[in-house]
């Protein structure tokens, strides 16, 4: 299991260059599969889901060979576009059904569901900000489907620890196991559970048939629930030198690229707005995950207010920065993200219709990308 992620740009280029998908689709529901772990600097927008697809082809791989791998980029994607026309903070479909609070069960806060593969994955996300998502799915359906809290909260408690912690994922995986943002409510038993995680547990409260979950009352062990408190620490304001003549980059927890617009003159900016944060807390680990991530970037300042002051206190007129539907009152030039499919954009109802038209594109992109002799 991951423990450190490297906030180096050359480290983790390296890291996309050893990208085995062979074995991430044969493994990668797995607690110890062959997972990138890439996803907290896509997430940072250190680097983007295009990036490793292209570095993926060029290594010359077939498309049906390593279509789980691209699947599961194109998944994140797709999130990403539910995200710009939906409100994601409300049920995307259909209200959650069975809900009897709005909190979260104290033992899953806690790690002491005592079903171990869950409370070890609780475990590892505290320690190292990360969490395999199919344990995220597991502990999102204890939380929802059996211990039928609305998914809320729950997931703003596990966004706040993720390193990768991605608004629309997030939210959009949440509802979908909850059954705002899919048919019917996911659930995983015991057996299912020991088998990726590799215990060997029973007598368990989810030590039952599948037939049987949906039934499940609300076991002693996940009754007890809990507020929680999430807030961010943010730094000191601090004075920034800026030239009122240049344009000013405007970087972000969602946008930490390295290479954008690097060999442009210009004053580069991490604005780190506090009602941001009010709304989306993240942890004191996260927040030092972003700051070694923005050391990347030469020149780069940090301005803690909101856009307008930032606007109005330095005097700032000619504003770049990259699109995000959570950034809210941004003014000037609006650059789109790096998408793998940038000409499919709106709502499409399941990730299944999604992909059959950005599949097209996929393939185009392996016939136009010439394989690395490397």
């Amino acid at each position: 299991m991951m423990s450190v992620f490297e906030t180096d740009y050359k480290v983790i280029l390296q890291k996309i260059e050893e990208i085995d998908p062979i074995k991430y689709g044969h493994s990668r529901n797995y607690i110890d599969g062959a997972v990138t772990y890439l996803s907290p600097y896509i997430s940072r927008g250190v680097i983007s889901t295009k990036q490793v697809l292209e570095s993926v082809i060029r290594k010359g791989y077939k498309l049906d060979q390593i279509e789980s791998f691209v699947k599961e980029l194109c998944w994140r994607d797709y999130f990403q576009r539910v995200g710009q026309v939906r409100n994601l903070n409300e049920d995307i479909k259909q209200a959650q059904l069975q809900v009897s609070n709005y909190s979260i069960s104290k033992a899953v806060v806690n790690a002491t569901t005592g079903i171990l593969g869950i409370d070890k994955a609780i475990e590892e996300l505290y320690e190292s900000g990360y969490m395999h998502n199919h344990f995220r799915m597991y502990t999102a359906s204890i939380v929802c489907n059996v211990a039928k809290s609305h998914w809320r909260l729950p997931s703003k408690w596990m966004y706040y620890h993720l390193l990768d912690g991605d608004f629309a994922s997030n939210n959009c995986s949440w509802q979908w196991v909850a059954g705002a943002n899919s048919s019917k409510k996911y659930y995983a038993n015991q057996e299912n559970i020991n088998k990726y995680a590799h215990t060997n547990q029973a007598n368990t409260f989810l030590d039952i048939p599948y037939e049987d979950l949906p039934q499940i009352k609300t076991p002693k062990e996940l009754v007890e629930t809990i507020e929680i408190d999430l807030v961010t620490i943010l730094p000191f304001k601090e004075e920034l030198s800026v030239n009122i003549e240049l344009p000013s980059y405007i970087y972000n927890y969602y946008n930490l690229d390295p290479l954008w617009h690097q060999h442009e003159k210009g004053n580069r900016i991490l604005l780190l707005e506090p009602s941001f944060f009010e709304a989306y807390p993240v942890s004191e680990k996260c927040m030092k995950f972003m700051f070694d991530l923005a050391q990347n970037i030469p020149d780069i300042q940090v301005y803690v207010g909101s856009f307008d002051s930032l606007k109005t206190e330095y005097h700032l007129e000619h504003f770049v920065f990259k699109e995000h539907q959570l950034n809210i009152g941004y003014e000037g030039i609006e650059e789109q993200r790096d998408w793998i499919c940038d000409e499919l954009t709106g709502y499409f109802p399941s990730f299944f219709t999604y992909w059959k038209k950005v599949e097209k594109v996929v393939s185009r992109k392996w016939k136009s990308i010439e394989p690395s002799n490397d």
